[in-house]
């Protein structure tokens, strides 16, 4: 890892608001609906993040990250490593300034998010997913080159991702409680900044798949942790292999807690999305609805953030054939 890495440092407001008017012209600013489920569930509002041009919220991050990059790093190209969506990101944000992109990607990916980042133009690199998670480490591939944008590790790409939390505000003032996936941690992070620095008494929760829960295992040792259990499933999205240091030092005074949820509840989720509001979520994308409707967080209102939509059409339709019973 390179010994140059800024320390990491609290997000500050006014990053997040100068991020807001940075990305204005590239973000959708999406849509916050209330789920209605019935007297006996807790008050769910779904921040509709798949709505974005990506179908991911990674764009804002992404956008933020690249638009502040120096001319001279711009003109190195630039490269992440993505499972999918982090990877249209900064392959949309780069396609947009006419910045070459090459994005080391997981080879299990969904064939949805593999095409979408060569539509957008970028490069593929695949790899295995465990050779991907070592390289987030080391900030280095061989034979790529160009200018690193990584895609939760980035003190910009976070303070895009708290561009959310200000619109969850506007829309929401009365909600006790935000959910979101936690992958690598930029998502929670940069919400949490936002709504932390408005409004303290809002609890901020990540969720976890069972198969991948580092975060939630962190949170139960008050370290950084690695899940020794990881396992793939259809939730591509979040739940990694462990936690980083500097993503624990970061979530750490923002997150309330982390819920781990059963890949069953999580199917169930993305059943309840299509049905209740006619929306297409990923497996990380429901994850949030999912620990909503454990009852772990209070009976609400509680914003679950939809983090994405990217998810290949005949997978999605297996999993809801699959929870029809």
């Amino acid at each position: 890892m390179p010994t140059s890495l800024e320390a990491v440092r609290p997000i500050e407001l006014a990053e997040i608001q100068e991020a807001r008017r940075r990305i204005a012209h590239t973000i959708v600013r999406t849509p916050l609906v209330r789920l209605e489920l019935g007297a006996a569930y807790p008050d769910i509002r779904l921040k509709l993040e798949n709505l974005q041009p990506i179908n991911a919220y990674k764009l804002r991050g992404a956008a933020n990250a690249v638009a502040m990059l120096t001319e001279s790093e711009r003109k190195r190209g630039v490269w992440t490593i993505s499972a999918g969506n982090a990877g249209q990101g900064v392959a949309y944000a780069a396609l947009r300034a006419g910045v070459p992109c090459t994005v080391v990607s997981i080879e299990t990916a969904p064939a949805s998010k593999i095409e979408r980042m060569k539509a957008l133009g970028a490069r593929l690199v695949p790899v295995p997913y465990e050779v991907a998670w070592k390289a987030l480490g080391e900030r280095s591939f061989p034979g790529v080159e160009g200018t690193f944008v990584h895609p939760f590790d980035d003190h910009n790409f976070i303070a895009g991702h708290g561009t959310m939390g200000l619109e969850i505000l506007e829309d929401a003032p009365d909600a006790v409680a935000v959910v979101a996936a936690i992958g690598g941690g930029g998502l929670i992070t940069g919400v949490g900044s936002a709504i932390k620095s408005l409004n303290p008494q809002i609890g901020i929760w990540g969720a976890e798949p069972e198969t991948a829960a580092p975060a939630a295992r962190s949170f139960a040792f008050g370290s950084a942790q690695a899940f020794p259990d990881w396992k793939a499933s259809f939730v591509d999205g979040a739940g990694g292999h462990s936690v980083f240091p500097r993503m624990w030092e970061r979530m750490k005074p923002l997150v309330d807690g982390c819920i781990v949820v059963t890949l069953e509840q999580t199917r169930q989720a993305m059943r309840l999305i299509a049905e209740k509001a006619r929306v297409i979520s990923e497996g990380a994308g429901a994850l949030g609805l999912a620990a909503a409707l454990t009852g772990k967080i209070g009976r609400g209102p509680i914003v679950a953030i939809v983090s994405g939509g990217n998810v290949d059409l005949k997978k999605f339709c297996e999993i809801l054939e699959s929870t029809a019973s």
